[in-house]
Order: structure tokens, then C-alpha cells, then sequence
């Protein structure tokens, strides 16, 4: 069968070319859509037709998408993490950089000069005392969150010659390879915070991190630190970041999410977003979360899901697949063996993983599948949704 998608935002035309157009239907206007794709727009109003299977978006933030929902509905949500961990890294990098030299603000210096050359020259000489700043070498770098962007900038900032502390108690193993040897472990968030010059965060936005630096957390920072924030808002706690720039504890804030309380402080520089907004990231994220969406509707596999655990079962040559979402409760896989055995069906293969609350299971066998058997899956207690191959 073909699969239909239907996009909710320009998706980069790199990935969507790796849907072949003899078998996915793909645009703005498709109806009844098996999946959907989505960078930035808000689906938590939408409704979606019995139809969807999968959501994907094109980046790595999920805030825009109602995943507890769909997670009930047994739908698994994609997302493409790392794909834009090099633009978020250089953009940080520009961070420290504007940070450190007071570059934002000595620009804007500049601009408001008058008169002719010799007067300019005079009130440069005059004005830039007001703009020392730091070199970064010998600086001790804080990153809090050690994901795929936080791994990117300690490996960079230790080889700009900084000191880097590193905190991230759920750091995969997979980023504890990259993450280079130089690089130092902080006790918690207050070590971290205490020892650094220059703090940045990498973590997602949840309960567990909303508010993650602000009062006390801010007083345990070294007078005059930098904290640069590249993650979410809520991650801070603006107003006592902003008032302890007016104390003197805090030198520079620079944020990618400006407020009408921070755009215009003299001691913050706040961008408009920018972190993943180069044309290779997007072009990344949509060739990632597209070859991610297609294996899943493909082949039943789960890759990068933030609902979802990861669940890949290479396809034996001759054989069906039934893949099937379902509660984690007790003896669902044995129910679904005596379904299989009861129709006199043999597994060829078999993969069930759980996460939290949800598992999943993908199931082959040597011989197909009556319909009758699927609906007696899809009647199981705890079962959220079976599917075909």
C-alpha cells in the first residue's frame, strides 16, 4: 500500500525527496494521513484522524506536539536528535565569544558616535575602556545537560583551551564515548555552577529542569560569571537572572529567547532563536526524521522516539510482520503468542521492548496473518494499536 503524509511546515526538500513518490503521498492538503510531518507548528489543538500512525518533526524539541496524548493512542513520536547539535554548538561558541568580549554592547557604542573622522577616533580611544573583556583559554566552562549539543560544546570548548566541568546524570553511553577525556565531571549543578566563569544549558524543557537556574542557584555562581542559556525559556528563572545582572552577580546573559523584560537589558544579548536556524541543520533534522518515519512505516521500527522505546528487528527474507503498541503490563506478550498459536501461525522472530508505561512488540512469522487474528490483538486488554507489514 502507499503511505500519505501530510506536512504542517516547509519540510527541507532533501529529506522529503528520500520519500519515493511511487509510494508516499506527501503535501499540505492530504487526507486521511498515516503520518504526519511538523517543524514548529503548534499540534496541540489539532485534531488528528484515526488514520495517523506517526508524528514526526523535524528537529529535537517536542513541546509544539501533545506527546502524552498520542502515546495513549499508541502513537509514537519522532524527532531528530544531534541533527542540529553543530549549528546550536557555533552559535553558542558566538555566545561566549560576544560574552566574553562585550561585543553586542560595544557595537552598539559605536553606533551611536557622531562627528568626523578625528572626533570618531577621539571617542573610540575614550569609550572602549568600558569594553574590556576576557580571553576564553584558562576560563573553566560549565555545561549542564550532556546531550548531543552539551557533548558538542565541551569537546569544543576544551579545545579552545578552557577548563570544561560537565554535569548530566542521564548521560547515554553513547555521548559518554564522544564526550572527550579532558573533560572534567561536576558533583551537581551547584558544583558546577560555583567553579565556573561561564555556565551553559543544554537540557530539555520538563518539570525536573523548569526553573533550573534562578535564585540560590544564581547566588552559588562566581561574581561576574556569564550564563548563557540555549535550551529553553523555562529552564531559567528570568526575572532573578535579570536581577542579578543588576547586582553585579552575573556580567552577560545571552539568550535565544528574548522577553519584553530581557530584549532591551543592557547586559543581555538575546537572539531571536537562532540555534538550529542554518540551512544544513534543517536540511539535517528532515533527512534524519524522514529515513526515521519511513523505517517505521516500512518496517514497524522504532528509532529516536521520545515516547517509545527503541525497537529495530532486521526482516527475514519470506517472512510477515504484525508490530503491535501496547500497555507494559504483565503476560501481553504470552497473549499474544497463544493468539499466533492458536491460528496454528510459527514466530519466525520476535522483539519486545518497554518504556515507562508503554511497550512495544514486533512480531514475524512464516506465513501470513489472517485478518481475524489482527482483531483479536487489537482486542486484547492494554493493547493501543496493531499493524500489518
Amino acid at each position: 500500500m502507499g503511505f500519505r503524509v501530510l506536512t504542517l511546515n516547509s519540510i527541507s526538500a532533501r529529506g522529503l525527496e528520500r520519500l519515493p513518490r511511487d509510494g508516499y503521498e506527501v503535501g499540505v492538503k492530504v487526507d486521511s494521513p498515516h503520518a504526519i510531518l511538523v517543524r514548529s507548528a503548534d499540534m496541540h489543538a489539532l485534531a488528528l484522524p484515526a488514520s495517523v500512525l506517526a508524528v514526526a518533526r523535524a528537529g529535537a524539541g517536542t513541546n509544539n506536539i501533545p506527546v502524552g496524548a498520542l502515546t495513549a493512542r499508541g502513537i509514537p513520536v519522532f524527532n531528530a536528535p544531534g541533527a542540529n547539535a553543530n549549528a546550536v554548538k557555533e552559535l553558542v561558541l558566538a555566545g561566549l565569544l560576544l560574552a566574553a568580549r562585550h561585543v553586542c554592547e560595544a557595537w552598539a557604542f559605536v553606533r551611536t558616535l557622531e562627528g568626523d573622522e578625528a572626533a570618531l577616533e577621539v571617542a573610540v580611544e575614550a569609550g572602549k575602556k568600558r569594553f574590556v573583556g576576557y580571553e576564553l583559554p584558562g576560563r573553566t566552562l560549565g555545561v549542564v545537560g550532556l546531550g548531543a549539543v552539551g557533548v558538542a560544546v565541551a569537546n569544543a570548548g576544551h579545545a579552545l583551551g578552557m577548563r570544561v566541568l560537565g554535569y548530566d546524570p542521564q548521560i547515554t553511553v553513547q555521548r559518554a564515548w564522544q564526550l572527550s577525556s579532558g573533560v572534567e565531571q561536576a558533583l551537581s549543578v551547584e558544583d558546577l555552577l560555583a567553579r565556573s566563569d561561564l555556565v551553559t544549558l543544554h537540557v530539555p524543557a520538563a518539570d525536573s529542569t523548569r526553573g533550573l537556574v534562578g535564585g540560590a542557584r544564581l547566588r552559588q555562581m562566581k561574581k561576574g560569571a556569564a550564563l548563557l542559556n540555549f535550551a529553553r525559556a523555562a529552564v531559567v528563572v528570568e526575572s532573578e537572572v535579570l536581577a542579578a545582572l543588576d547586582a553585579g552577580q552575573l556580567s552577560a546573559y545571552v539568550t535565544d529567547f528574548p522577553s519584553p523584560a530581557s530584549k532591551d537589558h543592557a547586559m543581555v544579548v538575546a537572539l531571536p532563536h537562532l540555534g538550529a536556524s542554518t540551512g544544513e541543520a534543517e536540511e539535517n533534522c528532515a533527512v534524519m526524521v524522514v529515513d526515521t518515519l519511513r523505517d517505521f512505516l516500512e518496517n514497524g521500527n522504532l528509532r529516536n522516539s521520545v515516547n517509545f522505546p527503541e525497537a529495530v528487528l532486521p526482516r527475514l527474507p519470506g517472512t510477515f510482520r504484525l508490530v503491535i503498541a501496547n500497555a507494559n503490563v504483565p503476560n501481553m506478550v504470552g497473549q499474544i503468542s497463544t493468539a499466533l498459536a492458536s491460528a496454528g501461525l510459527n514466530i519466525a522472530d520476535l522483539l519486545n521492548k518497554s518504556r515507562g508505561e508503554v511497550a512495544y512488540t514486533i512480531i514475524d512469522t512464516d506465513a501470513p496473518m489472517p485478518d481475524d487474528v489482527v482483531a483479536r490483538m487489537r482486542a486484547i486488554a492494554g493493547v493501543l494499536g496493531a499493524r500489518l507489514l
